[in-house]
Formats: C-alpha cells, sequence, structure tokens
C-alpha cells in the first residue's frame, strides 16, 4: 500500500476529494475527504468521447482523414474558407482545429442563441490551417461526438453502454446534451471516482478488459502517445500528456485519471481544486516516487 501521509497532508487544502490507485492490476491506495458520489468530471468526458471514436473506427463508421465538408454538407456557412475545406476528423481530436478562440466553454453555452450547435461551431473563423496552431477548445471533440452519434444512430451513452459502460460495471451515467439533444462530447460526463478510475485502468491494459480486447491497442496507443506539440509535455487523441511518460483524462479542477505506463500504475483523483499546479507536484513528488 502506498504511504498517504504527506499527499493526505496538502490534499484537504488544495480540494481533493478522493484518490484510487492501482498498480500491477493490485489496488495501493483508495481514499476519500467526502463522499463517494457521481460528480462531473469536466474535460475528463474529452477522453471517453476519443474512446467512442475509436469504436466507431473499429466498426467502420468513419475514419480519420474524412474531411469536416464532407460529415457535416448540411451545416457548412455560405462560404467555405480554405482552412475549414482541409479540417479533417483527426484535427477534431487534436485541439489543433484551426479556430482562434475557444468556444462552447462552460460559461458559453447557456448564453448561445442558436440551437444547432454543429452549424453554430462551424461558423466560427478557421484562422490557422489546421494541424498547425494548438487551441484549447469545445468545438473539436463536441463535433466528434456528434459525428460518432449521427453514423451510430443514438447517443453516446447509448453507443458507448454496451461497447464498453456494461463491461465496466457503469450503469447508465448522465452525461450533457445540446439543445437538439447530442450528447456534448466535450464535457458533462457525471462519474465516481471508482468508474473515472475503471476508465483508466481500461486504457493501462490497452482495450482489454476480462481477458476480451473490446478496443484496439493501437487506438489506444495513438490516442495517449503525442501526436502534436501543446507548448508542454504534447497532446494525443484527447488525451494530455504529462510528465514521466504519463497520459491522463484531465477535467477542470483536477478530475484526472493519470496513466503510468512504466510503472503498470493508475491514479485517480476527483477534486475542487483552483491551484492545478500546486496539485501536480503533490502527485508526482509524494505518490509517484513511491509506484
Amino acid at each position: 500500500m502506498l504511504n498517504l501521509d504527506s499527499f493526505a497532508q496538502k490534499a484537504p487544502t488544495l480540494g481533493v476529494l478522493g484518490l484510487k490507485v492501482t498498480q500491477n492490476g493490485q489496488e495501493i491506495a483508495h481514499q476519500t475527504w467526502d463522499e463517494e458520489c457521481r460528480r462531473n468530471v469536466y474535460s475528463a468526458s474529452k477522453s471517453v468521447t476519443s474512446c467512442a471514436v475509436g469504436f466507431a473506427l473499429q466498426e467502420g463508421l468513419l475514419s480519420l482523414s474524412e474531411r469536416l465538408v464532407d460529415c457535416f454538407p448540411e451545416e457548412l456557412p455560405e462560404q467555405v474558407d480554405d482552412n475549414l475545406a482541409q479540417a479533417t476528423v483527426r484535427d477534431l481530436l487534436t485541439m489543433c482545429l484551426g479556430q482562434e478562440k475557444a468556444q462552447l466553454m462552460g460559461a458559453q453555452r447557456p448564453l448561445y442563441r442558436e440551437k444547432n450547435w454543429v452549424k453554430l461551431s462551424l461558423s466560427w473563423p478557421f484562422a490557422h490551417q489546421p494541424g498547425t496552431k494548438f487551441v484549447y477548445n469545445n468545438v473539436g471533440p463536441y463535433l466528434a461526438g456528434v459525428l460518432v452519434q449521427r453514423r451510430a444512430g443514438c447517443d453516446l451513452t447509448a453507443y458507448l453502454t454496451p461497447r464498453l459502460f456494461d463491461h465496466l460495471g457503469i450503469p447508465r451515467p448522465t452525461w450533457e446534451m445540446d439543445p437538439l439533444g447530442y450528447t456534448f462530447g466535450a464535457g458533462g460526463l457525471f462519474l465516481t471516482l471508482s468508474e473515472l478510475h475503471t476508465f483508466g485502468l481500461f486504457y493501462l491494459q490497452q482495450g482489454r478488459w476480462n481477458g476480451k480486447q473490446l478496443l484496439s491497442p493501437d487506438w489506444i496507443a495513438q490516442s495517449t502517445s503525442k501526436q502534436v506539440e501543446n507548448g508542454s509535455h504534447g497532446y494525443g487523441y484527447l488525451f494530455w500528456r504529462g510528465e514521466q511518460n504519463t497520459a491522463r483524462a484531465d477535467g477542470k479542477y483536477g478530475q484526472w485519471s493519470i496513466l503510468c505506463p512504466d510503472k503498470d500504475a493508475v491514479i485517480t483523483l476527483v477534486s475542487e481544486c483552483r491551484d492545478i499546479a500546486a496539485l501536480n507536484r503533490l502527485v508526482f513528488d509524494t505518490l509517484y516516487p513511491q509506484l
């Protein structure tokens, strides 16, 4: 078991609500500072959307090279500029879509008058050539989620239930929807600490669960590897890269499931943290060295 003394001294002041660590298939830490219940995991939802894209690829429902103008022909602006014309499904997953500003963010969504957020998303300027500039933006994962839903003929929760959630023991999770009823793939999924941790374990195990290969290990390797530069450790397909060769599902205020492949471990936190840099240092100074 991990010695949590140093971590636990600072965790409550940083707003940590729960911690779970598994290594070599064994749970080596589980502590909560508040009731374990389903909470909004914010942008960690993006990594679950990435998982849905992986299943859709596996089933031949879409490809990363498809152009957005072909995926969403009914919602294009009257004038399609060259950058939008070049954008592909892959660009939806890397935060290098080409738009200048973050859109569809939490404070913005209640204020939109346009109910068709696909049309709205494609109407915003594509100022950069896709793939050339990292701009954190909810448009990409939202559109990726909509594309999966349209091709599959159901919402993301229904799509992932037989493919993922049922296997992992995650019953009927709540997930935010847009005004037209599409699951909001960029955020708003509610999971418990243990459910988020289980998702991380599924990725650490390269898509295997209870002896069954559910999702392509190649897709998981691609998703959690550096696909683009972001001024730090890099970004995959809706997964952040971190120090010590880690990758993580990362939601606002410290909803993290950190994959530590070099240690065969997953560290998962749910938090209400306003000092993310301090929380990161706490994890990598007090927990990671013990693995």
